[in-house]
């Protein structure tokens, strides 16, 4: 493992294995739980799901007692952007969830989120789901190595401001991760692009766009984690973590590694 660009960490492709498995995990993982997001269920009933999951697959929730987190799973509901913890609240219909969910194989991290509807939900926040999840995906296709980390940035907000009116949160970023949940470098969903470290074979991000239907400031509740929509718009987090490979990109939390959305933007897929 090297240094790089201000303490970047650059994976091995042995790491990245690992991180593939972990990213796996966490892959079906989610989709378990969209299976299981219905109106009636609690968000603490998810959080155990996804627990048993994760650990059943022989890895470890990454969240559970991260900086005294109590779950598995961030679960936020409607104007709860990002950070909400489960417990007793119960979802009904026309909620929407994001759930954010990370593992751990061999000391090595995956981390992704998807937000899912509770039925049918209004056609602006089907839309703002829909805008969210392409912006990560034209994030994660603008890296390139020899690029930098704001290209990425730049890739996101550009989509999202062709899209309409939308918050984007600026206090919360991607990131960069591997034998931590959180490295450096920071990856923001806005920004001018040709900025910060550059991006090169072995770095693994998360790339993770939050958008409101609303405001881009935010405020946090009590609980000192759960962060919501400072005027009390919903919002919507999708999030994935890739690496670049000698051939191209790899979605590590993706269940086919990216390569149908990937080929379907243009990309080359570097998975093994």
């Amino acid at each position: 493992m090297g240094l790089l660009d201000r303490g970047v960490e650059i994976k091995t492709p042995e790491q990245i294995d690992l991180m593939r498995k972990a990213g796996l995990v966490v892959g079906s993982t989610l989709e378990l739980l969209r299976g299981h997001v219905r109106a009636g269920i609690s968000t603490g009933e998810l959080d155990a799901i996804a627990e048993d999951s994760i650990r059943g697959s022989g890895a470890t929730p990454s969240f559970k007692g991260y900086h005294g987190f109590p779950g598995s799973i961030c679960a936020s509901v409607n104007d709860e952007v990002v950070h909400g913890i489960p417990g007793g609240r119960t979802l009904a219909e026309g909620d929407v969830i994001s759930i954010d969910c990370g593992a751990i194989v061999g000391g090595w991290h995956g981390d992704a989120a998807i937000t899912v509807a509770v039925g049918a939900v209004p056609p602006e926040v089907t839309e703002l789901m829909r805008v969210t999840e392409q912006a990560m995906w034209r994030g994660i296709a603008a890296a390139r190595r020899g690029g930098r980390v704001t290209d990425i940035s730049h890739a996101v907000e550009r989509y999202v401001r062709d899209q309409g009116s939308y918050g984007i949160l600026e206090d919360y970023t991607g990131h960069g991760i591997g034998s931590e949940m959180h490295m450096a470098p920071n990856v923001p969903n806005y920004g001018r692009p040709g900025k910060g470290p550059k991006l090169v074979e072995g770095i693994a991000l998360a790339v993770e766009p939050m958008l409101t239907l609303g405001s881009k400031r935010t405020d946090v509740l009590e609980d000192d984690w759960t962060v919501v929509s400072e005027d009390g718009s919903w919002g919507a987090h999708f999030e994935h973590t890739f690496t670049l490979t000698p051939t191209g990109t790899w979605v590590l939390t993706a269940l086919d590694g990216g390569e149908a959305v990937l080929t379907e933007l243009g990309v080359p897929f570097g998975g093994r």
